[in-house]
C-alpha cells in the first residue's frame, strides 16, 4: 500500500474563532497553524485565506502573503488553494490564487447546498473555465466532489479535455452526501481506474471517515475547515493535533506517512 498523503484544511472559509480561538486569520496565524499541520505529518495545505478581522478573501496578494510565510516555515510543502472561496464570490476572484503558479488548487465539480439558504454554484461553464485555466497555468486540479454526479461531471469533462487525467478526488463527506463506509466506498469504485483519491469527513465524521480511507488506500484530509474538535466536546488546540491523531491511527493500520516530495511523486506533480 502506497504511503498516506495528509491535506490539512487550516482554516477555511466559514469557521471562525467563535467556534474555536485557534482558527487563524492573520498571515502569521495562517503561517503558525500550516507549521503545526507540517510539523505533525501533513504534506499538504489546503488554503483559504482571510483578512485579519475573519473576512474570507480571494485577494491574490492576500494568498501571496500567506504563501510565502508558510514557505518560510515550511519550504517543501504543498501548497493547495482554494478557488472554492465563498459563497457569493465571483469566478474571476476565485480563480485570482491560479495566477501565483501553485501546484495544486481545488476544482469543484458541482453545485452544492452547504445549509439554509447557502447555495455553492459550480455551473457547467464554471468547471469548464476553471478546468482549462488550470491547465494552461499547470496546475493540477484536486477534484473536489460532494457526492457522486460530480464524479460522473468530472470524468465527462475529463474525456471532453477540461480535466487533466490521471485525476486526484477529493470526496467530501458529512454535508451533501452521507458520511458513511458504504458511501465512500461507492464512491471509490466510481472513480476512473488510475486515480487517487482523499476523504475529508466533515464535522464529527472526520475521524471514522479517515480511518476508512487509511485501511482501503486511500488519502486522508483534516483540519478546522472541516472540524474544530479533537473529541466529542474537546476543541482542538492546534491544526497539528488534528494530524497527529490521524498520524497516530495510520501507525496502527500499518500506513507510513508521505512526506512532500513522496506526495508529489504519488500524485504526479512538478515541485515548483
Amino acid at each position: 500500500m502506497e504511503k498516506l498523503i495528509i491535506t490539512a484544511a487550516i482554516c477555511g472559509a466559514e469557521v471562525t474563532k467563535e467556534n474555536n480561538p485557534a482558527v487563524p486569520y492573520t498571515v502569521e496565524e495562517i503561517g503558525r497553524e500550516a507549521e503545526s499541520a507540517y510539523k505533525a505529518g501533513a504534506s499538504i495545505i489546503h488554503l483559504h485565506v482571510r483578512e485579519d478581522d475573519g473576512t474570507p478573501t480571494q485577494d491574490k496578494n492576500r494568498f501571496k502573503a500567506c504563501m510565502d510565510e508558510i514557505l518560510r516555515r515550511c519550504p517543501d510543502v504543498i501548497i493547495q488553494p482554494s478557488t472554492g472561496g465563498a459563497v457569493g464570490m465571483t469566478d474571476e476572484e476565485r480563480l485570482q490564487p491560479t495566477e501565483l503558479g501553485p501546484e495544486m488548487a481545488t476544482l469543484d465539480c458541482g453545485t452544492c447546498n452547504f445549509g439554509g439558504d447557502e447555495i455553492f454554484v459550480n455551473t457547467e461553464n464554471t468547471i469548464k473555465n476553471f478546468g482549462r485555466l488550470m491547465i494552461e497555468r499547470g496546475v493540477k486540479p484536486e477534484v473536489e466532489v460532494f457526492d457522486k454526479g460530480m464524479i460522473d461531471y468530472a470524468i465527462k469533462y475529463a474525456k471532453q479535455g477540461f480535466i487533466k487525467e490521471p485525476m486526484h478526488f477529493d470526496f467530501v463527506l458529512g454535508v451533501q452526501m452521507a458520511a458513511s463506509a458504504r458511501d465512500l466506498v461507492f464512491m471509490v469504485e466510481s472513480i476512473p481506474q488510475g486515480s487517487t483519491w482523499t476523504v475529508a469527513g466533515i464535522g464529527r465524521h472526520e475521524f471514522p471517515m479517515a480511518a476508512i480511507a487509511i485501511a482501503m488506500g486511500g488519502h486522508v484530509r483534516v483540519g478546522f475547515e472541516d472540524n474544530v474538535y479533537i473529541d466529542k466536546g474537546v476543541l482542538a488546540k492546534s491544526n497539528g493535533e488534528l494530524v497527529e491523531r490521524v498520524v497516530r491511527i495510520a501507525k496502527e493500520l500499518g500506513r507510513e506517512i508521505a512526506t512532500p516530495d513522496e506526495a508529489r511523486e504519488i500524485l504526479g506533480l512538478n515541485k515548483r
